[in-house]
C-alpha cells in the first residue's frame, strides 16, 4: 500500500497578512487579486508599509498538504527553507500538523521566502511574494522513495518561475509514473498562465500531467478565450481530469465526456480568499485519493474551500475533518 495519499511540491512560502483597503493598493502599484513576484528591496519596502500583520506558514502547495492532513488524509510535501527565523516557523507548522516534510534547509542566503498579503474588505487577496530560497529548490531534493509511495504528486504552477524546480516536477513526474502513480498541477494564476501558458499545455498533452485545477479565470487565460465552456472542452480533452473551480458558483469537474458540477458551501461570511484554491484541491485530492466519485471529490472540495474563506489565513483553522463529518462526506 502507497504510505502517502498526496505529496505536494510548492514554494515553501511564510504568509505575512494585513487588512488594507483598495486605496492602499493603487498608492504602492499593487495588482489587486495576483500574486506578484518583488525583490528583496520592495519585500523590505512594502513590509514597512504593513499595518498589524498576521505570520503564518503558507505558499500554495503547503497549504494544499496541511488541508489533506486536517482531513485525516496522509500528506508530505517538498519545499526549501532558509536556516533562519521564518525558516524555522515554516517547518514547525508544517511538521505539527502531521505532514512528512524532511527537505533540508541550507544556509541562510537567501532567505526564507515570504509573501506580503494585503487583504481588501471585499476579501480579495494580492499577494507580493519575495521567492528567496524557493529559487534554490532542485531535482536533488525530489526524495525517490516519497515520490513513489505517493498516490498522487501535486504541484503548484508557481514552481515554474524558479528555474531549476522545472527540473525537479519533470523528475518527480517520472518517478510517479513509472510506478503507477499519478501526477497533478495547479495553473495557480491568470498571471502564472500567461507567463508559460505554452509550457503548461505541454504538460498536460504530454501526459506529464493528469490532474488540472483551475479557475475560471485561469482556464480562460490558458486557451486565450472568453468563452468558458469552449475552454472547458478543450480541457477536457487535454488531460484525464479537471477540476475548475467558480467563486460562489461551485465547481465543476471534467473527465472525459463527463461534467460534474458541483454547488459551493454556504458561508456565513466571506472574511479572506486566501487559500481558498488550494483548500479545494485538499479537498479534492483527499476524496479522489479515497476512491470516491467525483461528485463526492467536488463536494470535500468545495466544502474545505467554504471553511477557509471564512477566516484569516490559508490554512483552516478547525478540523476539515470533523466538518466533513458533520457534513457527511466521510
Amino acid at each position: 500500500m502507497p504510505k502517502f495519499d498526496v505529496l505536494t511540491i510548492g514554494n515553501a512560502i511564510v504568509d505575512i497578512l494585513a487588512r488594507c483597503d483598495d486605496a492602499f493598493l493603487s498608492d504602492n502599484a499593487i495588482i489587486k487579486g495576483a500574486m506578484n513576484l518583488i525583490d528583496a528591496e520592495r519585500a523590505e519596502l512594502l513590509y514597512s508599509k504593513m499595518g498589524p500583520a498576521v505570520e503564518a506558514s503558507g505558499g500554495s502547495a503547503g497549504n494544499t498538504a496541511a488541508g489533506i492532513a486536517s482531513l485525516g488524509g496522509k500528506a508530505a510535501y517538498f519545499g526549501k527553507v532558509a536556516e533562519d527565523q521564518l525558516g524555522g516557523i515554516f517547518q514547525h507548522d508544517i511538521r505539527s500538523l502531521g505532514v512528512h516534510y524532511q527537505t533540508r534547509p541550507e544556509g541562510v542566503a537567501p532567505p526564507t521566502a515570504r509573501s506580503m498579503i494585503f487583504v481588501t474588505p471585499d476579501g480579495e487577496r494580492s499577494m507580493n511574494t519575495y521567492l528567496g530560497a524557493c529559487v534554490e529548490l532542485g531535482p536533488e531534493h525530489v526524495e525517490t522513495d516519497v515520490v513513489a509511495e505517493s498516490k498522487v504528486t501535486y504541484f503548484e504552477g508557481y514552481l515554474w518561475d524558479p528555474p531549476r524546480a522545472k527540473d525537479a516536477i519533470r523528475e518527480a513526474a517520472r518517478i510517479a509514473h513509472e510506478n503507477g502513480r499519478e501526477v497533478a498541477m495547479t495553473l495557480s494564476d491568470p498571471f502564472c498562465v500567461g507567463r508559460y501558458r505554452a509550457e503548461f499545455l505541454d504538460l498536460m498533452r504530454s501526459g506529464t500531467v493528469d490532474i488540472v485545477f483551475a479557475n475560471r479565470q485561469e482556464v480562460l487565460s490558458l486557451y486565450e478565450t472568453e468563452d468558458f465552456d469552449a475552454a472547458l472542452g478543450q480541457l477536457a480533452k487535454d488531460c484525464k481530469l479537471g477540476a475548475v473551480t467558480l467563486s460562489e458558483e461551485g465547481a465543476v469537474i471534467v473527465r472525459g465526456t463527463e461534467k460534474v458540477p458541483v454547488p459551493a458551501t454556504e458561508i456565513e461570511e466571506l472574511v479572506d480568499t486566501t487559500g481558498a484554491g488550494d483548500l479545494f484541491a485538499a479537498g479534492f485530492l483527499f476524496g479522489y485519493t479515497a476512491g470516491r466519485s467525483l461528485e463526492d471529490c467536488g463536494r470535500l472540495g468545495c466544502l474545505s474551500a467554504g471553511i477557509v474563506i471564512q477566516q484569516i489565513g490559508p490554512r483552516p483553522a478547525v478540523s476539515l475533518k470533523h466538518a466533513a463529518a458533520e457534513a457527511g462526506l466521510i
